[in-house]
C-alpha cells in the first residue's frame, strides 16, 4: 500500500514507530510536550492517518496502531521524489548526488558496499 503522508502526519507516525501502540491521548500529550500541539490538532491529524489507513483505531480507548512501516513510507517518498525530479531515473539521482557533494573516503566505501550488496 502506498500512502503519502504530510509532515504533520509523519510526526504522529514517528511516535508510533518508535514507541509502538499508543492511545490518542498519549500521542496528544507527547506532541504537546515536543512541539506544543494542542489536543484538537493532534486528534485531527490522527483522524487523517486513520482515513489514509496508515493507523488502525482500536476501541475502547482510542488506541492507535501503525498499519504501515517507516520503510514503506520512505520507499514511497523516495520513489515519488525520483519520479518528480529525475523522471524516474535512479542513475540521474545518484549522478546528481555524486556531482554536487563532497564525499569522504568512508562515504565512498559505504556506497561501494551497498552496490556490491545489491548485486
Amino acid at each position: 500500500m502506498t500512502v503519502k503522508l504530510f509532515e504533520s502526519e509523519l510526526k504522529v507516525m514517528d511516535l508510533l514507530w518508535k514507541e509502538g501502540d499508543l492511545t490518542a491521548k498519549e500521542i496528544a500529550q507527547r506532541l504537546k510536550e515536543q512541539i506544543n500541539w494542542n489536543k484538537t490538532t493532534t486528534y485531527t491529524v490522527i483522524k487523517k492517518c486513520v482515513e489514509k489507513q496508515a493507523i488502525l483505531r482500536i476501541d475502547p480507548g482510542f488506541m492507535c496502531r501503525p498499519l504501515i512501516s517507516r520503510a514503506e513510507v520512505q520507499k514511497a517518498a523516495t520513489d515519488e521524489f525520483i519520479d518528480r525530479m529525475y523522471g524516474g531515473s535512479k542513475d540521474l539521482l545518484i549522478a546528481s548526488l555524486l556531482g554536487k557533494q563532497e564525499m569522504t573516503s568512508e562515504d565512498i566505501a559505504r556506497l561501494k558496499k551497498m552496490v556490491e550488496d545489491w548485486k
